[in-house]
């Protein structure tokens, strides 16, 4: 029988909507899987064959959760704020607003059609209103939260207010920016401006001086992972260190606790260690060093006090403020231009760059407080201000970086930790010596070293121990206008959050989505985005009089916040009242299995992973952490084509003629080859652009024959393949198939169109089982025992595999499942039923055919998986394999049920063993029962 995937398909993606097949309930005595993935973002280009591989992985186990009787929410959004469709707003004028909608609709039609099971009933754009009201909520929330160290979590302001009004700042211990002293008799007494610039000294969302990565032909900020090589990564443009008030979000407070959860979460380990790194906990002393001439100090974090004999020199961060101060007038030049340049990179730039060496000295000396000896101080750009203090204590000798440093500006090289190799050319980092050169430490070992300089520098009251974290505060605003608003106004140049029924602050109309003249962000364009207080509403911005209405903040949130969140709304994704209910937040708890890119590692899942514990600290849900189980998929790769172009001239040669000119190689697209193979299509060629029109070709055998790379795939390489037209000529049920045999989920695999027909010839197959030439036929004789075999061995194998996220080994069996039912002619109800059910989570259309075909009136979808009976793959008989002194002689078929003495005593009788023997009595017999008999004679 003919098989019409393209009407079958249709047919099922009509029944489904129609139906609402996998519309999720909240009221159910089944027991709940979440199933997500990483939340999208609709870009212009729409999908390729790479991005529906996590989704295709997890829609299998969500419907083989369905299939085992649980409440599977499976559901999608989109995540519609970002950078691409402002940056086309700002080209075309074209609200990115419109643009955004055009993305989502050419994804949705892409996403069903390729059969996805998701809830589209609860589908979330974080770029509408009622999404984005609970985003500015959230921020609220954190806005009048503190952290409380001694409690170990966030709570409400009004507990530190209260504290304050008790005892001051007495027996406070709280994360904060600046130590801060006073009574309670100086809080009451101080004003209400004053009190809500200290309150902002320990709210968990704040706006403070900070240096940022700005980028000014985006006229935005940037974060880190938005910058590559000190360019940005959306268009490559310049991006230099700046330092400007901006909204913080204080995941530093959630530092310990970010990293303790990592055990108990079901995560891959690069991505935990990931993790790990970038949170950054090291344990050690911050110890402060005068600065000679000077009233300052120079205050330093070390993880080795133990060297503190050794420290030569220090090296401040260029952007720490205590440069200015102690910067002679002889150097101020050198160290302004000194400046000037890192300013240029980022610190992930500074960071990775360990190879070059790069300071300048401001003039000035600390002192040693051990040594007493003068210690120069300059700048470096491997100095971090937000790591640690801004500033080190150099210890060439025993650090890499310092010794490279001493090297190059010829400093003081002071061994103080035990070594035969000559410090002087290598720095000795080990911890495994003992202590030299170092006064009251000599002949101690590190951690008795360690601890009594910590005494030592706690007795001169210098400083203390103490635990750092390489994690900074996450900056919170954008100067772009396609974004959520803050929801903030400012009154005496003092920020006030909006009252929570003003929500949602919506985004206003402007005309233009560049910064304003003035170099306000884009928002300062708006008309009508001002704070009337009295009446509480927005105004038109003319009426500004700081009196009754006040400005509104003019950033706008990161791409990060709506998606910190969007796991919870999914829950509960049409509730005006709140942004989920405790009971549905109760009842879902956390994201069971959690699918998508290494590359958020300390992005989106760092965020989310904060905001999940706020929201518990704050007794809104009940589970610390969002995603119990998480699988980062590979890549798909594209195959690019490539011509050789002669160099200086329009001509191509084709690839194995190359060698003899001077050529280079240009990314053609793969749609201009002929068919499935690498000959260029020259006419389609010159027809592609304007500047290959004149074109001329140096042809082998008559062919201009393309060389063949496996890359990325990504629209620049022109080596992308559209699901659509995969869909078209082999079915979505022939894509899903395909792209999980590829290999193992979490590898990178290459796409090759032409590995299709293998997987379209098995559908047909698995179709023509369930019919004879063109008639339905199915018998309701029951199986025989060769036929329940080949079904429990493909039940035992797909449910291993669907646990073990193994999806390319299930397709395999599959194959041989309905090659071995084809060869005994298999049409049998109890067999093909099933069968339908297993191959169903992977090509769900045609099994929804037949299925339908069977005579049954629901979908297969919530049909009970069927259960292993391990009875029929019991063997009745097994084949022997008889050796005599090593050497197989012949085999001997016996019931499996016999046991060892009795296989023993068979094969001994048996004719053809009595032969061997020749009246000898064997010397050994040794039966492996079910597998071989050894006889040594």
């Amino acid at each position: 029988m003919f098989y019409d995937h393209q009407q079958i398909e249709k047919k099922w993606q009509k029944y489904w909507e129609e139906n609402q097949t996998y519309k999720t309930s909240n009221n159910t005595d089944k027991p709940k899987f979440y199933v997500l993935d990483m939340f999208p973002y609709p870009s212009g280009a729409g999908l390729h064959v790479g991005h529906p591989l996590g989704y295709i992985a997890s829609d299998i186990y969500a419907r083989y959760k369905r299939h085992q009787g649980f409440n599977v929410l499976h559901p999608v959004g989109y995540d519609s704020f970002g950078l691409p469709a402002e940056q086309y707003a700002i080209q075309t004028g074209q609200h990115p607003a419109v643009t955004t909608e055009q993305n989502i609709n050419r994804y949705e039609e892409q996403l069903k059609k390729i059969g996805f099971s998701f809830d589209w009933s609860r589908e979330v754009r974080t770029s509408d209103a009622s999404y984005y009201k609970w985003t500015q909520w959230i921020f609220i929330q954190l806005y009048h939260s503190w952290y409380n160290k001694n409690t170990d979590k966030a709570e409400s302001i009004d507990s530190l207010i209260q504290h304050f009004e008790e005892k001051g700042t007495e027996g406070l211990s709280a994360n904060q920016n600046d130590e801060l002293n006073f009574t309670a008799e100086e809080w009451k007494n101080a004003s209400d401006l004053d009190k809500e610039d200290i309150l902002l000294n320990y709210r968990l969302s704040y706006r403070a001086e900070t240096t940022v990565n700005w980028c000014p032909a985006l006229g935005t900020v940037l974060a880190n992972d938005e910058v590559k090589d000190g360019k940005s990564e959306r268009g490559g443009f310049p991006v230099f260190q700046k330092k400007m008030m901006q909204w913080s979000m204080r995941i530093s407070a959630y530092s310990e606790r970010l990293l303790q959860g990592l055990n108990t979460l079901d995560w891959p380990q690069p991505l935990k260690d990931s993790q790990e790194y970038w949170i950054g906990k090291s344990q050690g002393a911050q110890v402060q060093f005068k600065v000679e001439g000077h009233d300052e100090t120079v205050e330093v974090f070390t993880t080795r006090p133990d060297t503190i004999f050794g420290a030569t020199f220090m090296v401040l961060a260029p952007e720490n403020p205590l440069v200015e101060t102690i910067t002679t007038d002889a150097q101020k030049v050198e160290v302004d231009t000194y400046i000037e340049e890192t300013s240029k990179k980022t610190e992930r730039d500074r960071m990775s760059d360990v190879k070059n060496v790069s300071g300048a000295f401001t003039g000035s000396y600390a002192v040693n407080p051990f040594s007493n000896e003068k210690m120069p101080i300059y700048i470096s750009d491997y100095v971090l201000m937000g790591y640690g203090t801004g500033a080190v204590m150099a210890v060439p000798a025993h650090d890499e970086r310092d010794h490279r440093f001493a090297k190059k500006f010829n400093l003081e090289i002071k061994k103080v930790v035990e070594t035969e190799e000559d410090v002087q050319e290598k720095s000795f980092d080990s911890k495994d010596s003992v202590c030299v050169n170092s006064d009251f430490l000599n002949g101690l070992h590190y951690n008795e070293a360690k601890a009594k300089m910590i005494s030592e520098i706690e007795t001169k009251g210098i400083g203390h121990g103490t635990t750092n974290y390489r994690q900074r505060d996450a900056i919170f605003s954008r100067q772009r206008y396609w974004g959520e608003p803050v929801p903030i106004y400012y009154k005496d140049g003092m920020p006030y959050t909006l009252p929570t029924s003003a929500l949602p602050l919506e985004l206003p109309e402007v005309e233009k989505y560049l910064p304003t003249e003035d170099g306000d962000p884009p928002l300062g364009n708006a008309k009508e985005f001002a704070w009337d207080e009295a009446n509480q509403k927005v105004v038109a911005t003319e009426l500004i009089d700081d009196k009754i209405i006040f400005p509104l903040e003019l950033s706008t949130m990161p791409g990060w916040a709506g998606s910190s969140w969007y796991f919870l709304r999914y829950m509960d994704p049409n509730d005006e009242e709140t942004f989920v209910k405790k009971e549905l937040a109760d009842y879902w708890g956390q994201v069971d299995l959690y699918i998508g890119g290494s590359e958020h590692a300390t992005g989106h899942l760092l965020y989310s992973r904060f905001w999940n514990m706020f929201l518990k600290d704050r007794g809104y849900i009940s589970h610390d952490e969002p995603f119990q189980k998480l699988i980062n998929q590979g890549m798909i790769l594209g195959m690019s084509a490539f011509v050789y172009r002669i160099d200086g001239t329009n001509q191509y040669v084709s690839k194995n003629l190359a060698k003899d000119y001077q050529t280079q190689q240009i990314h053609v697209d793969i749609s201009l080859l002929k068919g499935t193979s690498d000959e260029l299509d020259t006419e389609a060629f010159k027809a592609w652009r304007p500047d290959y029109a004149e074109a001329e070709f140096i042809l082998e055998e008559g062919k201009c024959i393309t060389d063949r790379e496996v890359e990325k795939m990504s629209k620049s390489k022109y080596n992308v393949v559209n699901p659509d037209d995969i869909c078209e000529e082999y079915g979505a049920d022939g894509l899903r198939l395909y792209e999980m045999f590829l290999g193992p989920l979490e590898q990178s695999k290459p796409w090759n169109t032409q590995g299709l027909s293998g997987v379209y010839g098995f559908l047909k197959k698995f179709w023509n089982l369930y019919f004879n030439g063109d008639v339905f036929e199915v018998s309701e004789e029951e199986p025989t025992k060769a036929e329940y075999k080949v079904l429990h061995t493909l039940i035992k194998k797909v449910v291993y595999d669907i646990e073990n996220f193994s999806f390319n080994t299930s397709v395999s069996s599959f194959m041989i499942a309905v090659n071995e039912l084809q060869k005994i002619k298999c049409n049998k109800r109890n067999i093909l039923e099933p069968l339908a059910v297993i191959i169903s989570p992977y090509a769900p259309h045609i099994c929804e055919e037949l299925w339908s075909l069977l005579g049954n009136g629901t979908s297969i979808e919530f049909e009970k998986f069927p259960v292993l009976n391990e009875d029929y793959l019991v063997e009745d008989e097994i084949e022997y394999p008889v050796s005599v002194n090593g050497k197989m002689k012949f085999k001997i078929s016996l019931s499996a049920q016999l046991s060892a003495k009795e296989v023993e005593d068979l094969v001994i009788s048996n004719e053809k063993m009595q032969q061997i023997l020749e009246g000898k009595t064997p010397k050994k017999i040794i039966v492996v029962p079910h597998r071989i008999v050894n006889i040594v004679i």
